[in-house]
């Protein structure tokens, strides 16, 4: 099979074509392959969690087919091309990088993020954006969207000064969590624990933590050890007989099976 990109962009405009076509390609918008886009970029960072190198290249094209996609949808209606697609990103690169393909002096790794961030800001304002928060993807997910909201209002200055001062407003909010709960308004609680979470993330951002990867992590432990506590109960129906105490037994043997300190 011919591996060249012409190839993907050839099967694409057959899948597409509205005669001899698949029924199912044919009927796709940018709307419904929106949510497919993002997922592949979940199974691409899936992958890299996992070292699976052979998964990922399998991943990158999932991807790249995305893109494809969305490219042959757009051709279709005289918007853009895929060399389009391509000639902007191009484009953006040399842009953005003036001190390896223009005259510009390189600096350490910081000077090039906060050149990247003020191409990218200067960008936004000849696109008309006015504000700080214009042009942050609605889409994204929302822990990722949250660190952006807060790296941008960062660089008007609208930030504290280190991770302390996150941790007491971490208390104040968990203080509010419970007021709200106590009274018993689930449209409050839900808002207190909005709030909460936005300073969870906040307190990632201070620590130079990524939320999505961070919380990945959790996840992972916390599937891996309710397995290991299934195994302990003699398999899942068995948990159905235990009570709290006797489930919190198996999580701490499962602890301690992993040489892992209470603490975690």
């Amino acid at each position: 099979m011919n591996n060249d990109i012409g190839a993907l962009l050839d099967i694409m405009q057959r899948l597409r074509d509205p005669e001899k076509g698949c029924s199912w390609d044919r009927e796709q918008t940018f709307e419904t392959i929106a949510p497919y886009t993002v997922e592949e970029a979940y199974e691409v960072a899936d992958a890299i969690e996992r070292r699976d190198l052979d998964g990922l290249r399998d991943e990158l094209g999932d991807l790249l087919l995305q893109v494809v996609f969305h490219s042959q949808m757009a051709s279709e209606q005289n918007a853009f091309s895929w060399s389009d697609v391509v000639s902007a990103i191009c484009d953006k690169m040399v842009r953005r990088h003036p001190h390896v393909f223009g005259n510009e002096a390189a600096g350490d790794r910081d000077d090039m993020r906060d050149a990247w961030e003020h191409a990218k800001e200067r960008e936004r304002s000849d696109r008309g954006a006015t504000s700080l928060m214009d042009e942050i993807p609605r889409g994204m997910a929302e822990l990722q969207r949250a660190m952006k909201l807060q790296k941008r209002a960062a660089r008007a200055g609208f930030d504290w000064p280190s991770a302390e001062p996150v941790l007491d407003k971490l208390d104040e909010e968990t203080a509010e969590v419970r007021e709200a709960m106590a009274g018993g308004d689930a449209d409050r609680v839900e808002d207190e624990v909005g709030d909460l979470f936005f300073v969870v993330v906040n307190l990632a951002r201070k620590l130079s933590v990524d939320p999505g990867s961070a919380l990945r992590r959790a996840n992972a432990k916390f599937e891996k050890r309710f397995r290991q506590v299934e195994i302990l109960a003699g398999g899942r129906a068995a948990l159905d007989e235990m009570d709290l105490g006797q489930m919190e037994d198996l999580w701490v043997r499962a602890k301690k099976n992993e040489g892992v300190s209470n603490h975690e």
